[in-house]
């Protein structure tokens, strides 16, 4: 056991060779983190301040994983059975479900003896045991682990296989024989193995620096020199050498700690071994060198829980007549179809409907239990009401609340309900000609007017030049009008090549038909970009920048900072628009030129005014729609599946 630092600063002589507890914490936060349970119970034994250093270490190693401490329970060295009862019973009308135990194997005994008679070691209770009960497991009998099932325990690993271990276990078992000789179990613990390692230390620093010379000079009680206590303690510090518990050195006066350790389950009469615990790399099922590592460790297999489930418990008891939750609402949402407050009058609570009530709704019915809510609609930015889970003004928040990064430190968010992204919504007032008289379209009327003339003129040309050539082409002024106009149009469909006697007509009509190529190609490709695309806006956020024109978002989201951050428009070009309805003012009245909204909103928009209206294909990656609830929130693991 550690003792506390002001010991060394009154003995200068006394020097500490048990490891630390601190790393252990962190295992124990990695157990808490593998089945997500955000509050935690701690019974400590109160008998000095060295149970008590670990605490920080807990705490800090519990708020990385956005869990807490939520009960701190002292129990005396040596308690009444009155006071362990009371304290127990304390324990078990909380909500917590999940005890960590750091106390002496004989305080655990009596613990785990008074909450198995208080049905607290049953299904739904979760048992976590430190190094300071495990380590000494083996010595307790069948009925004190009976009362231990399900317990996890943490427990300091040490190798088996090495040289060293192998010969002092043999000469161990056998000197402890003979001493015990009705003792059963001959195993030697972990602090059997510490006292070798300090011994083995001081006489290296009494008889030399090699295990050889160690063992020639110990046998012969032959000491290299007298030296005074600083000397001796000194050589002590510069000790560096593989123990039987693993590396043993000092750093600033500290025996350096450990980085792993054994998980056991208790299950039976004794336990079993589920894994291995290594600081940096996680849960393991060995720690060979092509071991694999996770930071869960529900991937080490199953867990035998209290009470006998293979299912992991939630952590949490469900109070049969639970305090509803507070549950905050956007209270000025843009798009009413997904949040709409409705108040029904002074002394009335107010009517909350909307998509984002019905999902949320729907998934509370899919619980396993009761959820009374209390909806508070609250005036603001998303931001200013996502913040308010984070300082426990409310619970949760339900809305059409965007899951963004930045949004993380502050609370926690369900999967996302809807489809994610931001569009732009543009209108264009143009309106489609009638289909019948589409075809006039890909060309202007002066175009069409240029086009015929031109073709009249070239029926007129080679009419003139062949006419002296072809019987045909002669005859009234009628007859000879028609024939142009024949000639005229149908050099847009065939060639008339072979029916040409000259030379200047056939070159005439080469202009004409190449021409007549290009205003054909031109005119097949505008007719079906018509037909098919309709008529696309050529309006982008680059354009829409470059022309300084002014574009809207809503009023109370994130939008406005992430045009102005992230796709650098002026702020004075950013609207702030409130109602779906002054969207639509907006955009017609040319007040905004586009409109930034999140696809959800987009398809809302459209459903209600589709004429002139449409959005761009490019989308902004941005998170859809999701739930919110503290991260310490009982429901949590619960409530953030759907």
């Amino acid at each position: 056991m550690e003792f506390p630092i002001w010991a060394s600063k009154r003995w200068a002589f006394l020097l500490n060779v048990a490891r630390s507890q601190n790393s252990q914490m962190r295992a124990v936060a990695g157990i808490v983190q593998s089945w997500g349970w955000r509050r935690v119970a701690v019974i400590y034994e109160e008998v000095t301040l060295t149970t008590a250093r670990i605490f920080p270490h807990l705490i800090d190693a519990l708020r990385k994983i956005n869990s807490e401490v939520e009960i701190l329970l002292p129990i005396p060295s040596f308690p009444s059975d009155n006071s362990l009862i009371e304290s127990l019973e304390k324990l078990k009308r909380s909500q917590c479900r999940v005890f960590i135990v750091h106390t002496s194997l004989h305080l655990a005994s009596s613990i785990f003896m008074e909450a198995k008679n208080l049905g607290m070691v049953d299904k739904g209770f979760v048992w976590i045991a430190t190094t300071r009960i495990t380590n000494q497991i083996e010595s307790l009998n069948s009925s004190m682990i009976s009362s231990m099932q399900g317990l996890i325990g943490i427990k300091s690993y040490f190798s088996h296989m090495g040289k060293s271990y192998q010969e002092f276990h043999s000469r161990f078992r056998t000197l402890f024989s003979k001493l015990y000789p009705n003792e059963s179990n001959l195993e030697p613990g972990i602090f059997a193995l510490q006292a070798y390692d300090g011994a083995w230390a001081l006489a290296q620093a009494m008889y030399g620096t090699t295990n050889r010379k160690v063992e020639e000079n110990l046998k012969n009680h032959v000491p290299i020199i007298s030296k005074s206590g600083k000397w001796l303690l000194d050589r002590i510090l510069q000790s560096s050498f593989k123990g039987l518990t693993g590396d043993f050195s000092f750093v600033d006066g500290y025996l350096v700690p450990v980085n792993i350790f054994r998980l056991i389950n208790v299950v039976g009469k004794s336990y079993r071994e589920l894994g291995f615990w290594s600081e940096g790399l996680g849960f393991s099922k060995g720690i060979t060198k092509g071991s694999n590592y996770n930071k869960s460790m529900i991937l080490m297999g199953n867990v035998s829980w209290p009470g006998g489930p293979r299912s992991a418990p939630m952590g949490w008891k469900v109070p049969t007549n639970p305090i509803p939750l507070k549950i905050g609402v956007p209270a000025s949402s843009t798009f009413r179809e997904f949040v709409n407050v409705v108040d029904n009058g002074s002394g009335n609570e107010p009517q909350v409907h909307g998509f984002s009530m019905d999902v949320f709704k729907a998934v509370r019915e899919l619980l396993p239990y009761d959820m009374p809510c209390e909806f508070i609609p609250v005036k603001g930015s998303y931001d200013s009401l996502i913040e308010t889970v984070q300082n426990r003004t409310f619970d949760a928040v339900v809305g059409d609340t965007s899951i963004l990064s930045y949004r993380f430190k502050y609370a926690e968010f369900s999967q996302p309900y809807s489809e994610p992204g931001l569009r732009i919504l543009v209108y264009n007032n143009r309106r489609r000609p009638p289909r019948a008289w589409l075809f006039k379209k890909p060309f202007s009327t002066l175009l069409w007017v240029s086009t015929g003339v031109v073709n009249l003129y070239n029926g007129f040309v080679v009419l003139v030049i062949e006419r002296n050539h072809n019987q045909h082409l002669r005859g009234s002024v009628l007859n000879q009008i028609g024939i142009m106009i024949w000639l005229a149009f149908t050099t847009l469909f065939r060639s008339n090549g072979d029916n040409l006697h000259s030379n200047l007509s056939r070159m005439a009509m080469v202009v004409w038909l190449f021409v007549a190529l290009v205003i054909t190609s031109s005119y097949i490709a505008s007719l079906t970009s018509l037909l098919t695309l309709g008529q696309q806006t050529s309006i982008n956020v680059e354009t829409l920048k470059s022309s300084n024109a002014k574009v809207g978002c809503d009023a109370n989201s994130y939008i406005g900072k992430y045009l102005e951050d992230v796709l650098v428009f002026k702020p004075a070009n950013i609207k702030n628009i409130s109602t779906s309805e002054e969207y639509h003012q907006a955009l017609m009245r040319k007040e905004i030129a586009a409109a930034f909204l999140e696809i959800p909103y987009v398809k809302v928009f459209l459903a209600k005014h589709c004429d002139g209206f449409s959005t761009l294909s490019q989308t902004f990656k941005v998170g859809g729609f999701g739930f919110v609830c503290t991260l310490l929130y009982p429901y949590h693991q619960y409530f953030l599946k759907f």
